[in-house]
């Protein structure tokens, strides 16, 4: 089993914490092992539901105090997994939480829309929120030494880092995992809970997306490619980021007319699932989306990094509509990082504009070779 970085924290939440802990994050991302293990190593009475199993619906969308506390007994922790299940799961958990301050409440859900809709309002300032992504370069580096790392990137980078996916060692029980979690997860799961009709549309959506990878994004231009409204495909995109699938970057801009900040990248939290949409794990040194393949895997361990630490940078990339540009940016503290993502050893140096137009920031190259310092600092 590969620790992962939010163990101690969820734990040290239940053990000292007053808050409902909600650990939202895709299907198959381990949320279920780790808070397993976690209340198997904490010496607390426990009781473990998984809403996915509709004999317990009635108890906990009762809403009624003594109904649930009947079927919790005497156990100080309740562990509801894909709590999302549960109709008004927010208003129940609430009564629990306000009436009995001593029980320990922890919920998981797939869904990050459907559970946060259920959840929000009822359980204002009463929860600790933690998002668990796939395996994380961090993680792997507890268990695996930099040169294990780096001889295994190729297929971290055509096959990703979902838990299960990553244990094999036969390449085609990968990719038919990856499918079967594809086609189960993003597109029966999401268009049941989001109430999408057009499975097509969504469909074709994630593999025009899954091509633009490491590009700026025209909402317009998938609009006339989908044929469907502008406003539908905002609105699939924003349900695929709440379904932790995709994620979206802003062009960094201080109102220069010269820089773009109108349109996006988006990136796939996941290669693997990248490449499943697209159908395609050829090898990763011969493609032609390689560039792309490789900014996504650099920025979504960053990403999965600074939200383990709770770290609020801001992130973004950096263009001109003159050809200047910079593929990520980081602003903390009033100061601007930049970095511009490489394969193989290549070192860039910074656009003129940029220095001219923010002489404070600073510029670095994220290549083969410092890529791993820069993850695991």
């Amino acid at each position: 089993m590969i620790n992962r970085l939010l163990e101690q924290e969820i734990k040290d939440n239940i053990l000292n914490g007053d808050k409902v802990i909600i650990v939202y994050g895709p299907r198959q991302v381990g949320k279920t092992t780790i808070i397993d293990h976690i209340i198997q190593t904490i010496n607390i009475p426990f009781i473990k539901v998984n809403a996915d199993d509709l004999i317990y619906a009635d108890v906990f969308e009762s809403r009624n105090y003594k109904t649930m506390m009947d079927f919790i007994g005497s156990h100080q922790l309740l562990f509801i997994d894909e709590a999302q299940n549960v109709k008004e799961i927010g208003s129940s958990i609430k009564i629990l939480h306000d009436r009995n301050k001593a029980l320990k409440i922890i919920l998981s859900g797939s869904s990050s829309f459907d559970l946060a809709n259920k959840t929000q309002e009822p359980l204002t300032g009463r929860t600790k929120t933690f998002n668990l992504f796939p395996l994380s370069i961090k993680e792997l580096s507890l268990a695996a030494s930099p040169f294990e790392i780096n001889q295994n990137i190729d297929q971290i980078l055509t096959y990703g880092l979902y838990p299960e996916v990553y244990s094999y060692q036969n390449i085609d029980d990968k990719r038919n995992h990856l499918i079967e979690l594809t086609e189960a997860y993003l597109y029966k799961d999401i268009l049941n809970l989001s109430g999408i009709k057009n499975n097509k549309a969504l469909k074709n959506l994630l593999q025009l997306l899954a091509l633009q990878v490491g590009k700026t994004v025209s909402i317009n231009k998938l609009s006339n490619a989908l044929n469907i409204s502008s406003e539908t495909v905002n609105n699939y995109i924003d349900i695929l980021e709440k379904a932790f699938i995709i994620y979206r970057v802003q062009g960094y801009s201080k109102n220069l007319a010269k820089e773009i900040s109108k349109m996006d990248k988006i990136y796939f939290y996941d290669l693997g699932v990248r490449n499943a949409v697209l159908g395609n794990f050829s090898p990763i040194r011969l493609r032609a989306d390689v560039g792309g393949i490789w900014e996504n895997f650099l920025i979504t361990e960053r990403k999965k990094n600074l939200s383990y630490k709770r770290d609020h940078t801001t992130t973004y990339f950096w263009r001109t509509y003159t050809g200047a540009e910079i593929d990520y940016i980081e602003e903390k503290d009033g100061l601007l990082h930049g970095f511009e993502i490489k394969m193989g050893t290549r070192r860039a140096t910074a656009p003129k504009s940029w220095q001219e137009n923010y002489p404070n920031a600073t510029f670095n190259t994220i290549n083969e070779s410092l890529y791993l310092d820069w993850l695991l600092n």
